[in-house]
């Protein structure tokens, strides 16, 4: 088994677990079932990922890229948990959340995907 393996699957649970914990923490802030959790770990996922991006270029880090953006933020992040939670909201009948949900979780996280490379390229570039 190569090491970028074991590192893809070390990061991947890492970043499961965090998206767990989050979800649960999320769960007293979530108003009739809207999953918040994921929302939120998918926005941080995203600046994260944008951020790292700029900072593995100009640090010469891009090495940790399968740890970091496959593995911890990979699992951290997930459409199929989007997807399974779109799909409860519609199925009970929540139309106007799923669609608020879908747009938030879309729109929110390609800027900050966008803001975290701002950011690092101010930092690091």
């Amino acid at each position: 088994m190569s090491v970028t393996f074991l590192q893809v699957a070390l990061g991947g649970a890492i970043g499961a677990s965090l998206r767990y914990g989050l979800v649960l923490s999320a769960l007293r802030f979530s108003a009739a079932g809207f999953p918040i959790g994921v929302l939120t770990a998918n926005v941080i996922g995203s600046f994260l990922m944008g951020a790292f991006l700029i900072m593995a270029e100009t640090r010469g880090l891009v090495s940790l890229s399968p740890f970091m953006m496959t593995g911890v933020l990979g699992g951290f992040t997930t459409f199929s948990a989007f997807s399974l939670e779109t799909f409860s909201l519609i199925e009970r009948g929540q139309f106007g959340s799923a669609a608020l949900y879908v747009t938030l979780s879309v729109v929110a996280s390609i800027l900050a995907l966008f803001l975290g490379v701002a950011i690092a390229r101010g930092i690091f570039a």
